[in-house]
């Protein structure tokens, strides 16, 4: 136990162990009253060794009905008194009572401990007594209630107290954070030396005495020379002392009154500061003579330290409503600059200006998601890397400060030019994302009243603390310590916590929306690519089954099937090109003359109107084209020199599109003998798919056909119509030859040995194939290898490592794929490899023996 400060509070535990648990009080009581507990059926249990001298008694008391001391109207008065007692734990009073009917006035106390009853008796002098006087100390309040800031405030309670007690000196004695003393105020004799403004360090007060301080709350001692008289018996038959911390006769440790007595202090009062339920600070007083306060004026100081710490209260809850304000605006202001996507990281600037006008600091970090700006005098990255991994040991979801951080980070040093504290707001809990404020060192001389060391002797009882016996102010240079962070920063600190967790969440919600966004919109086109994928499949499968007709081999079976799954494939590129919505029909006609006649598509003219499709009616007309065109080119007047069609497309009043097909020139026409597949699509297409109408005619001079497309189904374009050819896509039917090793790179083994046969009938002398990156750069390195044709996409992986071994080695190499010319990937490998040939799925033996030629050249074709 310590010795404690001159602001008088006083230790009262075995001064020996002053770390140990709290024990129970000292069992002595002050020469200016007495002291009688008794049990809860009024036998007295312990009693003060003056108890008899001062209520007339005569023997041992101990073990005695109380009766035998009070008169039955004292008892019949206390009783009815302490009923309050069942109401408010705190001890009630009785002023100036005849005890024993004789005259003798008492003043008289009563409060609980455990199962008993403690009651303290001090007797009435006869000299002119207090009154208690409410009055006066509404009025002193009133003084007090003028100040609005905590120093005037205090300063006029310590002169009200003064004016009040009568005590020579009063201070207001404030609890600073770390656990230290500070005067802020003080009322004294001008002949007393001043104490305004010195400190005391922690272990003065110890964490006991605190406790002690908040249960009661006026402690007195009269005169520190005054006997003190020991309580019996010291324990009880359990083998416990009787607890006396609400007693206030009792007596105080030896070791403080030693303390005051070289202070030359007499007397003393503590009262105690509450705010909140905790030991806010206390009002403490000295004297130096002998002074005794009676009961009426103990009441009015209770009464007075109440209406204090109301009013101390009611400023610190306008500074905390002022700081709720002010945190309000900061948010309103800060929270808007966070939409459209700003993060903190965006936002840091007006962040740092905002918290600039509430609380102070030299430097600032926004640390978040790996990201790190900074303003003002801040660690490196790498110096706050080591620091964020020591905020992260630090409860989540609190903020952190320090004005000493050297005094628990091993690695303030480095950064001690710079930070000596911090204050760290976390703004997500994983990662771990900091805001936070730095502060510079401030060398300043702490005055403390006396060495804050504590004096140690040993005797023959060991080791035992002593008190100061020098109280002349003594100075101590406080280096690596910045400027303390006050509660009203701390305050706002934690309201722009609140706003940062805020807008970090309303971040995280945009982005949960959105991410919910892409994923319903992923779902609805997988959903979409699922129903067309299947329509598709349903299709060629009619196509095979439908098809089986045609007359001639099982060759030309599949060509037919091959060239109706191109001009799907070829409707379908030119749907992806405009993203699935409406396309030109002059553009599908364009594709199939351009696709299948090669040099004769300048024989096709197309006039009349610019017209687009729904992608339904793009698919339908496209098979319902290409069966035109191939029937042209294999019968009709594109089956010849001479002959030519004429398409005509026009708008119809009532919004439908009109297409005719004329061929002219040609041989003579004939109807089939047999209806095919081929003129089944023709004629029922458009009817049954578009719900338009169709009218094929077998004239000598050439085939003619008539067609509505339903005003749903096609709508005009800007432009007039216009037939775009790519001379590029243009297909020799004439296959060159390939003399030399191939290697095919793809991952669908039905595709590959598709493509395999394609090579061997173009002539190649082997094959291989490969479905992963791996296993193809085994083969390039094992063997010779004259043209590689590479699928770019693998599934889990794609041949671009291949194909870039290929370009530098100078392997020919074509890539392959499915995806459009506008997809980023296809886009990308364009810009990459500018003269890679790329060949589009699905693709076609001439298609594939037209790119051998553009790459190969003549040395390994014919």
């Amino acid at each position: 136990m310590s010795d404690h400060n001159t602001s008088g509070p006083e230790p009262e535990y075995d001064l020996t162990t002053c770390d140990q648990e709290p024990i129970h009080i000292i069992g002595t009581v002050q020469d200016f009253g007495c002291l009688l507990a008794v049990s809860t059926d009024w036998i007295v249990t312990h009693f003060s060794a003056n108890c008899p001298e001062i209520l007339g008694c005569d023997g041992d008391m101990l073990g005695r009905p109380i009766s035998e001391f009070l008169t039955p109207q004292a008892l019949h008065d206390l009783r009815t008194r302490m009923q309050m007692l069942q109401i408010d734990d705190k001890p009630v009073r009785v002023f100036a009572y005849d005890l024993k009917g004789d005259g003798q006035l008492f003043d008289i106390s009563v409060h609980t401990s455990e199962r008993r009853f403690v009651f303290e008796f001090e007797p009435r002098g006869t000299s002119p007594q207090d009154v208690y006087d409410p009055a006066l100390v509404q009025a002193l309040i009133a003084r007090v209630q003028r100040h609005d800031t905590l120093d005037a405030l205090a300063h006029e309670a310590a002169r009200g107290l003064r004016n009040l007690s009568g005590f020579d000196r009063v201070m207001v004695y404030k609890f600073e954070e770390d656990g230290s003393g500070h005067v802020i105020a003080e009322a004294r004799k001008p002949d007393v030396e001043p104490f305004l403004g010195l400190r005391y360090p922690a272990s003065d007060i110890p964490k006991q005495a605190r406790e002690l301080y908040k249960r009661s709350l006026l402690r007195i001692i009269p005169d520190v020379d005054a006997p003190v008289h020991p309580v019996r018996p010291e324990r009880d038959p359990m083998g416990a002392p009787l607890d006396m911390s609400l007693a206030v006769t009792r007596a105080v440790s030896p070791i403080h009154l030693e303390y005051l007595g070289n202070m030359g202090v007499a007397a003393s009062m503590s009262v105690s500061i509450l705010r909140n339920g905790e030991l806010w600070g206390l009002l403490a007083c000295h004297h130096y003579a002998p002074h005794y306060i009676s009961y009426e004026k103990r009441t009015s100081v209770e009464l007075f330290a109440q209406l204090f710490n109301y009013e101390l209260a009611q400023l610190e809850m306008q500074d905390e409503l002022g700081d709720v304000e002010r945190a309000r605006g900061m948010h309103d202001r800060l929270l808007p600059q966070f939409s459209s996507g700003r993060g903190l990281v965006d936002v840091f600037k007006d962040l740092c200006r905002e918290m600039s006008g509430a609380v102070a600091f030299d430097g600032a970090v926004i640390y978040s998601d790996g990201d790190y700006r900074h303003t003002g005098t801040v660690p490196t990255l790498a110096e706050m890397d080591a620091l964020a991994r020591f905020l992260n040991a630090c409860p989540p979801g609190q903020i952190y400060t320090t004005d000493q951080l050297g005094a628990f980070y091993d690695g303030a040093g480095a950064i001690a030019d710079r930070v000596a504290g911090l204050l760290a707001i976390p703004i997500s809990r994983k990662p771990r994302d900091y805001l936070v404020l730095f502060r510079r060192e401030v060398v300043k001389s702490v005055v403390w009243a006396g060495n804050p060391t504590k004096p140690v002797e040993t005797n023959e009882n060991g080791r035992r603390l002593t008190p100061r016996k020098s109280f002349q102010a003594w100075k101590e240079m406080a280096r690596g310590q910045s400027q303390p962070w006050h509660p009203r920063e701390l305050r706002i600190a934690e309201a722009l916590r609140t706003t940062l967790i805020e807008a970090v969440l309303k971040q995280a919600d945009e982005t949960n929306a959105e991410r919910k966004r892409a994923q319903d919109q992923q779902e609805l086109l997988i959903a979409e690519l699922n129903h067309r994928v299947r329509n598709i499949l349903n299709l060629i499968r009619g196509l095979v089954s439908q098809g089986r007709e045609t007359e001639g081999s099982v060759e030309k079976f599949g060509a037919v099937l091959d060239e109706r799954i191109h001009a799907l494939a070829r409707a379908h590129d030119q749907l992806n090109q405009s993203e699935w919505d409406w396309s030109p029909l002059a553009g599908l006609i364009a594709a199939e003359t351009d696709a299948f006649l090669a040099g004769k598509a300048s024989r096709v003219r197309v006039t009349g109107s610019a017209v687009e499709l729904s992608p339904d009616a793009f698919t339908c007309l496209a098979l319902v084209v290409h069966e035109l065109v191939t029937n042209s080119a294999k019968y009709g007047a594109l089956s010849d020199s001479s002959g030519q069609v004429n398409i005509s497309i026009d708008m119809l009043p009532n919004g439908a599109v009109s297409l005719t097909w004329r061929e002219r020139d040609g041989p003579a026409v004939a109807p089939p003998k047999r209806k095919g597949f081929g003129t089944t699509i023709i004629e029922k297409s458009i009817p049954f798919e578009l719900g338009g109408t169709a009218e094929v005619r077998y004239e000598t001079t050439g085939l003619e056909a008539d067609f509505t497309i339903p005003k749903a189904q096609a709508r005009p374009a800007e432009g007039e119509v216009t037939v775009p050819r790519d001379s590029a896509q243009e297909v020799d039917h004439m296959p060159v030859k390939f003399h030399g090793n191939a290697l095919v790179i793809e991952d669908n083994m039905i595709i590959a040995l598709d493509v395999v046969d394609m090579l061997t009938h173009l002539g190649a002398r082997s094959v291989e194939t490969a479905s992963r990156v791996s296993t193809a750069r085994d083969i390039l390195a094992n063997g010779q290898v004259d043209f590689v044709l590479a699928d770019l996409n693998l599934g889990s992986e794609t041949s671009l490592p291949v194909v870039e071994e290929c370009v530098a080695s100078g392997v020919p190499v074509v890539l392959a794929t499915g995806y459009a010319d506008t997809d980023e990937i296809t886009a990308s490998v364009r810009a990459s490899y500018k003269d890679l040939k790329i060949l589009k799925k699905p693709y076609t033996i001439e298609q594939l023996s037209s790119v051998l030629s553009q790459v190969l050249g003549t040395d390994n074709t014919t």
